[in-house]
């Protein structure tokens, strides 16, 4: 049966349901698995690879590129389970595709910010390596987001992402019945003061791991509410889906520029045609 080892070196993976011939070398990571919908539509085509629980998976490609989507869930832990499965199968390239409050005004509700690390605020990572190690995005990664959303003439943003455990307190919200965490009252206004832009639940897991496997990874989320200006609408997620799929294309490509003049780490002086 299917996912029914818990050992982590089994083919087909336990939470995940996949193996090394369901998945391809990037992989798109939205939490919430309706959104693979949204985001496979910006494909030339692609399959359901698996389905259990909050993981939902599908392979496909753009313009040539092979590209998978794994749904993960809310939050950090989940988050984790999926690169640390994905990544058993020979996967080597994530992208967060996600929504995000933003925390400076110059946000607008639908712009994108794309990640170039994180505050791990977020206990998962913590479980991993100590407090200090940086939750930075691959820098090929953060490049080829940039690119692409430039080339689709989006509106976006790069700087630092705060990840949270929680979707309340944890980011500045009044609990139940009006409870208020220690420190939650200044949250926001501390991390506006520290020029961080945005707030979600899942990139600074997924960095971390990342760069402890030696793997490459970054997010790019869409702006759902600005915590400044009070503007809240579910809007711009489309635009996520379609850059980190134009990224992945453009990653293809400089992997393959990488090999042709037989570099390490494509650079700005390597073009992307």
């Amino acid at each position: 049966m299917p996912g029914d080892s818990e050992d982590p070196n089994a083919d087909v993976q336990y939470h995940l349901e996949v193996g090394p011939d369901d998945v391809a070398d990037t992989v798109l990571l939205p939490g919430n698995p309706e959104r693979l919908e949204k985001i496979v539509a910006h494909w030339d085509d692609h399959d359901m690879r698996a389905h259990h629980r909050e993981y939902r998976t599908a392979t496909g490609s753009y313009e040539g590129t092979p590209i998978s989507v794994t749904s993960t869930g809310i939050g950090g832990p989940s988050a984790a389970i999926a690169l640390e499965e994905l990544a058993r199968v020979d996967c080597e390239t994530f992208i967060r595709v996600g929504s995000c409050g933003a925390i400076q005004e110059e946000m607008a509700v639908g712009d994108l910010v794309i990640t170039t690390g994180a505050v791990r605020q977020e206990g998962t990572s913590d479980e991993y390596v100590r407090e200090e190690y940086p939750a930075s995005a691959d820098y090929e990664v953060v490049s080829a987001l940039i690119a692409a959303a430039e080339r689709l003439g989006y509106d976006y943003h790069t700087g630092i992402t705060m990840s949270a455990d929680s979707f309340y307190p944890g980011q500045g919200r009044p609990g139940f019945d009006g409870f208020e965490a220690a420190g939650a009252d200044t949250l926001v206004d501390d991390l506006k003061e520290a020029n961080v832009a945005n707030i979600e639940m899942e990139a600074s897991a997924i960095l971390t791991l990342a760069n402890i496997y030696g793997l490459r990874a970054g997010a790019v989320c869409s702006v759902y509410a600005n915590r400044e200006t009070g503007e809240f609408r579910t809007e711009g997620e489309s635009r996520a889906a379609e850059t980190a799929t134009l990224a992945t294309h453009l990653l293809a490509k400089m992997d393959a520029k990488k090999r042709e003049v037989g570099a390490d780490r494509w650079h700005a002086g390597l073009s992307l045609e």
